[in-house]
């Protein structure tokens, strides 16, 4: 699991004008909310120090330093730019051991499908499943085996191999993939 380090600076002051200035000196205004409830803290953080956690495929944690104290996260909700695709506010999620939480996390392929050896086409229809699990037991990804799927075979949410402590919330019919037919072989078949 990859641990995105964040420096953050509490914010003195709030409401329209105190965001404008954050913007303006290159921050992005965030917020961190407690797991189970509880205070939420404002702050803010330096744009640039999101790239890593916020443009990027995979799910990482932030570690979160602020005022000598640091704490693990979870990106919440990110609000973008309309035009320019920046990011203008982030909500976290504070981690706290043995409570569980929820999150999105990609799904990978692993293997390589018969059915795909012998002219199908591999048809991917889920990138992302979403989780309920502790910090502790938490991953960055699920994967998903296609090494049996023949031509015309789809596999679904309940064929995920589970990870022990990390339970899958999505509908279980729910198809992730498929090996569709082509043209030429249905005729022969």
């Amino acid at each position: 699991m990859e641990i995105i380090a964040i420096q953050g600076h509490r914010k003195e002051a709030s409401g329209k004008e105190a965001t404008r200035k954050i913007r303006t000196q290159g921050h992005v205004p965030a917020v961190i909310y407690k797991s189970g409830g509880g205070d939420a803290t404002s702050f803010s953080v330096e744009a640039s120090a999101l790239r890593h956690l916020v443009y990027t495929p995979k799910f990482k944690l932030a570690e979160i330093e602020m005022d000598g104290k640091t704490t693990k996260a979870i990106v919440k909700d990110i609000q973008f730019h309309p035009v320019s695709d920046e990011v203008v506010h982030i909500d976290f999620l504070e981690l706290v051991a043995g409570v569980k939480f929820k999150a999105t996390v990609p799904l990978r392929f692993i293997g390589v499908a018969p059915g795909v050896k012998e002219g199908g086409k591999f048809i991917p229809t889920l990138r992302s499943v979403n989780i309920l699990t502790t910090p502790e037991k938490v991953v960055d990804e699920i994967s998903a085996d296609i090494s049996k799927m023949e031509l015309g075979s789809t596999i679904r949410v309940r064929d995920i191999v589970m990870v022990e402590g990390v339970e899958v919330t999505n509908n279980g019919a729910i198809p992730i993939a498929s090996i569709e037919i082509p043209r030429a072989l249905r005729g022969s078949k």
